[in-house]
């Protein structure tokens, strides 16, 4: 029997940053990991000397100093800024929705002029009270932006007509009266020069790490999860651990008793191209509901790259089925009440830790998924 002070459960950011924490604190540490490689979601492999980002964009932004000092201990970044680009037909568009956007779409070329346009459409809609996310995005950017560049692309993110979806999820869509087309507002922005893989590497020294191993069949059934304290590996190793930190899905984890939650999942096609820039940007969206991908991703650009050829991955959101990696909780209310009485049964638990998306059932970017690690160390050890 060898015996952990802790076992992680999924070797991403959130389950990387919380081994290396725990390690420089002298605990031992065993990370597993369903998946065949580190790094989860941000997951980098290089090819053709390009790093793919293996399941969708990932850009590293934040505003907290603290954080962008700590990822840059682990890789150097890039000065890459996020300037996607829409394609609505024949028309192209900057986001985010900004004066270059506004100028395309009107002829217009003060932010006077745009601001006064905008405020025609929304006073013709007269919609009071939104009922709906078609109705609440109207009322906040007008016909046209809505049309072109939103209802199709939500539709297809959502897999549903937008009025049929609810007006929270857009509670606010940011205009810029500025020619700036950098998507972010944060202070730091970047792409570690070599990869997110990289990153996880060097957090996990020091950890045993056993990939292709579920941990589930490791504690003998979704039954046996909430009171174990010891399992067997795939290669007939016995472990036990102290604590437990499951950034996996938490309604697995407790057999979905109070139900399954809901997410959308992304599935993607990947490949290279005989060409050495084939859409002259790292990120285009295709915001019209007849094509049906959402977006192109163009990986070389994220790092300047000048190979002779690329790669690319089209990317189509799909509802999300048992044995489909999921990627957005859909955080509605139906949901979110499911989600409490998980979250309340967690918070008994002594020696069990939820990490990351699935743990805590929200969208995180990178840099709040670091803090939460952080803090939950602090929390835990401290």
């Amino acid at each position: 029997m060898k015996n952990y002070d802790y076992l992680i459960v999924g070797a991403g950011l959130f389950g990387a940053t919380f081994a290396h924490e725990a390690l420089k604190r002298g605990k031992s540490v065993l990370v597993i990991d369903r998946r065949d490689h580190i790094a989860g979601n941000i997951y980098t492999k290089e090819e053709d000397g390009i790093n793919v980002h293996v399941y969708g964009a990932h850009i590293f932004h934040t505003s907290d100093k603290k954080i962008w000092d700590y990822m840059n201990q682990f890789a150097e970044f890039n000065n890459y800024i996020n300037s996607p680009v829409a394609v609505y037909g024949d028309e192209l568009y900057n986001l985010p929705f900004n004066m270059n956007t506004f100028s395309k779409m009107w002829g217009i070329k003060t932010p006077a002029e745009a601001k006064a346009k905008i405020a025609e459409q929304i006073k013709e809609l007269n919609i009071t009270e939104p009922k709906n996310l078609e109705e609440q995005a109207l009322s906040l950017v007008g016909t046209d932006v809505y049309e072109k560049l939103i209802k199709g692309y939500t539709q297809k993110q959502w897999g549903r007509p937008c009025d049929e979806l609810p007006a929270f999820i857009i509670k606010r869509l940011p205009l810029r009266f500025t020619y700036n087309n950098n998507y972010f507002n944060d202070r730091f922005q970047g792409i570690p020069m070599g990869g997110y893989t990289q990153i996880v590497e060097k957090m996990l020294e020091g950890a045993d790490v056993v990939l292709s191993q579920d941990y589930f069949d490791m504690v003998g059934g979704v039954e046996n999860a909430p009171e174990s304290t010891e399992g067997e590996l795939n290669d007939g190793t016995k472990v036990s651990w102290g604590k437990l930190v499951f950034t996996g899905q938490i309604d697995e984890y407790y057999g979905s008793c109070y139900g399954e939650l809901e997410y959308r999942s992304v599935r993607f096609e990947t490949e290279k191209l005989d060409c050495d820039n084939y859409q002259g940007n790292a990120v285009v969206n295709y915001t019209a509901a007849d094509v049906p991908y959402t977006r192109i991703i163009e990986h070389k650009h994220f790092e300047f790259g000048q190979q002779p050829t690329t790669i690319i991955s089209k990317e189509y959101s799909s509802e999300w089925q048992p044995g489909v990696e999921p990627y957005y909780p859909v955080n509605n209310d139906k949901n979110n009440a499911v989600y409490e009485e998980y979250a309340n049964r967690a918070k008994s638990e002594k020696s069990v830790i939820f990490g990351g998306r699935l743990g805590q059932y929200k969208y995180y970017d990178m840099d709040k998924v670091v803090a939460v690690a952080l803090q939950c160390i602090s929390d835990n050890m401290e």
